[in-house]
């Protein structure tokens, strides 16, 4: 890293009041010192997932976490002495043609200023941030490297390999002693160190009560959502909207009880299939191309991209391996490929995932081609809505396309199995995160029993009197690393409702918009950038026509029956 960029960050600090050309140096030296630990960060990141126990991985990745602390603590006088400027000095900042590019920049600065600290005090905030990681870091080597799985037998005897990747895959299987056994041993896993679980997920609410206390905030909630323009109303709007629909879960789920002919519905019968239908299998090659027929509609501008990057770039790591980071996820940086983690086992909820991970990259491609470096990253809220609606676009193309009355009825169970667990069980989620923060600000422990006790009650609340609530799914909290990412969860549930709206816009109006808020990036707040879309998400009208759209698709497919 150039160490010029250092320097010359701090050759300007007290001199911001000198005016416009000095704060656009700033900003230029800033941006560009960030740009560049980025894509070190992103090279040591993605190379750290690919095997978390290589010692050579995890020590790159902990040198280029260490420099990004290092900036953050460089940086942290920055906002304070922009704020100690005078009113008018700062509103001619706002004005002044050679700042144009930074207007959003300033401006968020500026709204930020009741819950900016003194420079002395920005920099002991920034000094901790490597402190408050460690509960998310012990976290993720505990989940990924350490926590060891038995073994399960299924219902002839027969053992089979537990994992993170396996357990899905078991989840799914017709042999319902498989799928109880493999449910049982994973929660068992995490149940075995419930205390030290609980431990570090108190030590991040913990962090985050000390982050809003410290910049005045009201709550964690304001705090997560604040810096963003979005009101805490949004966040209990979209509960409030689900507990006044709730009664379409009960109805799911007392559905697929019913086509599974059992006697009680547990929380490991979610996945398998519902009916005596079809088992839908894709190779990755097969689900490289159902996503790209699937976004035709996105037009050739989009689609070509897609196709590069899938085909030709290599922008996939695929398949499981051990030690291999869990889940999915999109990454890269403003000077990258936008690249995709998968842990490819070959059902239609990993096609779904490829889909998934595919809208966030382009997001990510159009934002950084349209935006420059410092407006170019998008809000987590809207980053949901591009993912979404790929998977949208995904099952509309599979269903047209379904050959039988069996396909169509196994597309429809997946897309409103789909619907409640980025829905329904991101909502739960985003109210359980809310009320463990809301217990903790009111000084009560959030001890296993306490945390268990209020995960069991949701469970009971929203999945209804079809459900057995067994105790080992009272753990499964402890087990979800969105957690840690500081009221992540609910926009999965908003993301899903502003993507249903939009994929209805696109296919009546055309692309234009859409590729438009794609190519937003940072440019402007997120609800903002929706309501240009053409998405209000500040109204309950986006949820409700979603939770519409749950109850006539659970109609169609009583009809199929």
């Amino acid at each position: 890293v150039k160490e010029k960029f250092w320097s010359d960050i701090q050759a300007l600090k007290g001199k911001l009041g000198n005016g416009s050309i000095v704060v656009k140096e700033l900003f230029e030296n800033t941006y560009a010192l960030q740009k560049e630990l980025m894509n070190l960060y992103t090279y040591a990141h993605l190379r750290h997932d690919e095997d978390i126990s290589q010692e050579d991985h995890k020590s790159a990745h902990d040198r280029i976490s260490a420099l990004l602390y290092k900036f953050s603590e460089a940086t942290s006088w920055i906002e304070p002495e922009l704020l100690a400027l005078p009113a008018q000095k700062l509103e001619k900042l706002l004005q002044c043609p050679e700042l144009a590019d930074y207007k959003m920049v300033i401006e968020k600065c500026v709204r930020l200023k009741p819950h900016t600290l003194s420079a002395r005090e920005e920099e002991l905030l920034a000094l901790s941030g490597k402190a408050f990681e460690s509960s998310e870091k012990a976290f993720g080597a505990l989940n990924n490297a350490d926590l060891k799985f038995p073994d399960v037998k299924d219902g002839k005897g027969k053992t089979h390999k537990l994992s993170h990747g396996l357990f899905q895959a078991h989840l799914r299987s017709t042999d319902r002693v498989l799928r109880e056994n493999a449910f049982k041993a994973f929660q068992g896993a995490f149940l075995n160190f419930e205390n030290t679980l609980c431990e570090l997920l108190n030590g991040k609410v913990q962090a985050h009560i000390f982050n809003a206390k410290a910049r005045s905030y009201d709550s964690c909630l304001q705090a997560a959502l604040f810096p963003h323009n979005i009101d805490t109303a949004v966040y209990d709007s979209l509960i409030n909207a689900t507990h006044r629909n709730i009664e379409q879960l009960h109805r799911f789920v007392s559905l697929r009880k019913k086509l599974m002919k059992l006697d009680a519905f547990h929380a490991y019968d979610f996945y398998a299939p519902a009916t005596d239908d079809i088992e839908m299998k894709f190779d990755y090659d097969k689900a490289v191309d159902l996503t790209l027929e699937a976004v035709v509609p996105l037009g050739p501008s989009y689609c070509q991209v897609l196709k590069r990057g899938l085909k030709q770039e290599r922008w996939v790591d695929i398949y499981e391996n051990a030690r291999k980071r869990s889940g999915a996820y999109s990454s890269g940086c403003y000077d990258s490929y936008p690249y995709i983690l998968l842990n490819y086992q070959g059902f239609l909820n990993d096609v779904m995932t490829l889909a998934h991970e595919a809208g966030h990259s382009m997001h990510t491609y159009f934002s950084n081609q349209s935006q420059p470096y410092h407006d170019s990253h998008y809000s987590i809220f809207v980053a949901e809505v591009a993912s979404t609606f790929n998977e949208e676009l995904l099952f509309r193309h599979l269903l047209k396309n379904a050959k039988t009355k069996e396909e169509r009825i196994y597309l429809l169970l997946q897309k409103l199995d789909g619907i409640r667990a980025t829905f329904f069980r991101q909502v739960l989620f985003a109210e359980f995160e809310k009320q463990i923060h809301e217990l903790a600000e009111n000084g009560v422990p959030l001890t296993p029993a306490t945390l268990k006790k209020t995960y069991r009650e949701l469970n009971a609340k929203y999945h209804g009197p079809d459900f057995a609530n067994d105790a080992e799914l009272d753990i499964e909290f402890a087990r979800v690393p969105h957690f840690y990412y500081n009221f992540y969860v609910y926009q999965y549930a908003t993301g899903i409702s502003a993507a249903f709206a939009l994929v209805e816009q696109v296919l009546k109006e055309g692309p234009k918009r859409y590729l438009e808020f794609l190519s937003a990036g940072g440019s402007n707040y997120p609800v903002e950038v929706l309501r240009v879309a053409g998405v209000d998400m500040c109204t309950p009208a986006p949820v409700d026509a979603l939770l519409h759209r749950f109850s006539v698709l659970m109609d169609e497919l009583e009809a199929e029956l």
